[in-house]
């Protein structure tokens, strides 16, 4: 999973979101708005947020638990998502909020095509922003937030630091960090 591991890569990059993954986007988002997690797996990130009275529909192109819908991403369109019938939403979906697939020829597309569509909160490795091939997705970054390491694997350390972007279209200011909470 990590440049430091020797772990193999899980089928389909599935690692279910631990909690402590998601307390730092809190603050971020609002309880007063619905959004859609397009790679939710069995649902641990909605469940999460569920907790804390934020509503979040499910999908994925293999889902893993209940009320998660089988859909991918990649054959939708703007109308899809903001069709008021679409997972029984009668409002507008406020964006995207996902543990996407690390495989870059899936999240290299997905990272453009989410947030073409509205503003997408992407959980990736802290030290993307980094990396060149990440380049020409930085200038839609409106903010990154530092999650630091988590436990991917029950009781073992992370080997990596994470955080949250916050990817957009219409972005075109100045890339906003909020460093981890202490």
């Amino acid at each position: 999973m990590g440049k430091r591991s020797e772990f193999e890569r899980k089928p389909r990059d599935f690692y279910p979101t631990p909690y402590e993954a998601v307390v730092p986007l809190l603050p971020f988002v609002c309880e007063d708005t619905v959004w859609v997690d397009p790679c939710a797996g069995d649902g641990a990130l909605i469940k999460h947020f569920q907790n804390h009275d934020i509503d979040i529909a499910g999908s994925d192109t293999h889902p893993m638990g209940p009320g998660i819908i089988e859909l991918d991403a990649f054959n939708q369109s703007t109308e899809k998502w903001y069709d008021e019938n679409w997972f029984g939403i009668d409002e507008c979906v406020a964006g995207f909020i996902t543990n996407p697939p690390y495989d870059w020829k899936i999240l290299n597309p997905l990272i453009t095509h989410l947030s073409d569509m509205a503003p997408t909160w992407l959980l990736l490795p802290a030290d993307m922003m980094h990396n060149r091939r990440m380049a020409k997705h930085l200038d839609r970054c409106d903010m990154i937030v530092s999650v630091g390491r988590v436990k991917w694997f029950g009781n073992q350390s992370g080997m990596e630091n994470s955080a949250w972007y916050l990817f957009d279209t219409n972005f075109t200011d100045d890339t906003l960090f909020f460093a981890r909470a202490t």
